[in-house]
């Protein structure tokens, strides 16, 4: 063997006994984010750290929250399970003290018990902390969440902190931006949108790291579902400038990841757990409050970089995604009696390789603060979304935090005074709503016009009523006979009838 050949074959197997690098997840997550970003084609906002991520991204234009609420969100997310068959129905903290049930196996159990190191930085939202345990935690539970939610240099230690452990273990590191959430009811002096916090003006605190960027109201796009008035465009703009934070704060933890050398064997994940905090967004099924922004990266599937899905994902379909990604299979086991737990979310990585049909998002929802009772269930199959108001007779619950913001003051304010509101529907169509709310996306993108009692839909409403109610007795819903009917699992049918003239 001449000394050439003795070179290659040396070469090749010294490359064969060496491992594949670890794979890794970083899963960034919003608070209340929507779609203000240029990689979402809004073009008033400058969020270059995004954009710079989506060009190494699918961008999934049909991304869905399973959930309009922050805890039951986030809860989902780390579980692959819908509120009601995690047991996370409401917020966590605080007098609602909502916990998932103590039997569910959570993905940083199920990472952990196959030994992925997991962090968690910034809100966690959830518990109990035997059914989350994370490796390494900095959240609101041992810090300030405006320290580990929003300073993003902070953030930058942490994740620094984090990637410089000699722990040889393949990672998931969760980092969960507490911007671009309101503070208007909890820390009203940095500001509705917390947008003075660290800018370093007199008692404001000051972030190195960040370069405040600020909106003038007639700058920024209103969505078609927000009033058009001063009042909203002012609480935009100061949407406009928290976002610019995480958005500084994504490049930072982005930056990290190359300075520890693992940016190439890294998914990187971005989304927000529910809609925006504006009329018809978060606590809402409708499109306003469940569609999510989606960016997934993967270092292995460059060809579709950039590339826009209209693939339908769900926020439940991250748990099964990651499981996949660390080739970890979902166990075996049940929450409450022999009915075997199984995830209705599939894998998304089929779509960094080629467009998939998928076409169908489920949610539920039940509460958000624990005096907030209206559930809600929704399919979107294709342009039709069909919402299911369980609790359609009494009024639709505000919730705390929106009640206060400039917004919907001014939407309140301008009512009473029989002014116009120059939004698309009124108050009491917003509380008073019908049972069954049918729209066809495509042609009525402001879900304005219900198509359910329309005779001409029938068809699509049977189909999507049958789909959804299918989609319930899989997760095991509690609701499911509600409101005219009892669940009495022993009996058959099961769904014994009220007589209650709903």
């Amino acid at each position: 063997m001449g000394p050439w050949a003795l070179a290659v074959l040396l070469s090749a197997l010294r490359t064969a006994g060496t491992p594949a690098p670890a794979r890794n997840v970083l899963l960034l997550l919003a608070d209340d984010g929507g779609f203000e970003s240029g990689a979402y084609n809004n073009s008033a906002i400058r969020t270059p750290s995004l954009d710079a991520l989506a060009r190494r991204s699918v961008i999934f234009q049909n991304a869905f929250t399973s959930v309009s609420s922050c805890s039951p969100s986030r809860a989902s997310i780390l579980t692959g399970l819908p509120q009601h068959q995690n047991g996370m129905y409401g917020l966590h903290q605080d007098v609602h003290h909502f916990n998932s049930f103590d039997s569910v196996r959570s993905l940083p159990r199920l990472l952990s018990q196959a030994r992925v190191r997991t962090g968690i930085i910034g809100k966690k939202h959830v518990g109990p902390e035997a059914v989350y345990p994370f490796d390494f935690a900095y959240t609101e539970e041992n810090s300030s969440v405006l320290q580990v939610g929003r300073n993003i240099t902070r953030i930058k230690a942490l994740v620094r902190q984090f990637l410089q452990s000699q722990d040889e273990r393949p990672f998931f590191l969760y980092v969960a931006f507490h911007d671009p959430h309101r503070c208007g009811h909890s820390q009203p002096q940095y500001g509705a949108f917390c947008e003075k916090f660290g800018n370093g003006e007199s008692g404001m605190g000051w972030i190195p790291d960040w370069k405040p960027q600020l909106y003038r109201p007639e700058e920024v796009q209103v969505p078609h579902f927000v009033p058009d008035t001063p009042a909203a465009r002012a609480d935009l703009a100061a949407q406009y400038t928290t976002i610019g934070r995480m958005d500084q704060g994504i490049g930072l933890v982005l930056e990290e990841l190359r300075r520890a050398g693992v940016h190439n064997s890294t998914l990187v994940i971005y989304t927000s757990d529910n809609g925006i905090p504006f009329p018809s967004g978060r606590t809402n099924l409708y499109r306003a409050g469940t569609a999510e922004p989606l960016l997934i990266s993967s270092p292995e599937h460059p060809a579709r970089w950039g590339q826009v899905s209209q693939a339908f994902a769900t926020l439940l379909d991250l748990t099964p995604t990651i499981l996949d990604w660390f080739s970890i299979p979902y166990p075996h086991y049940s929450i409450f009696g022999k009915k075997q737990v199984q995830l209705t979310g599939k894998s998304l990585l089929p779509a960094l390789e080629s467009e998939q049909p998928w076409a169908t998002a489920f949610s539920s929802q039940s509460h958000h603060e624990a005096t907030m009772y209206y559930p809600m269930r929704a399919i979107q199959h294709q342009q039709f979304r069909l919402i299911h108001n369980l609790n359609y007779k009494m009024p639709f619950p505000i919730d705390q935090d929106f009640y206060v913001s400039p917004t919907f003051q001014d939407l309140l304010n301008r009512t009473r005074a029989g002014q116009p509101t120059h939004w698309n529907k009124t108050l009491h169509q917003y509380y008073y709503r019908d049972r069954w709310e049918l729209f066809d996306c495509s042609r009525d993108p402001a879900e304005s016009q219900n198509l359910a009692p329309d005779p001409r839909y029938a068809a699509v409403l049977q189909l999507l009523r049958t789909q959804l109610f299918k989609w319930q007795w899989d997760t095991g819903d509690p609701w499911v006979c509600a409101p005219d009917a009892v669940l009495e699992e022993k009996l058959s049918p099961q769904c014994q009838p009220l007589h209650n003239e709903l």
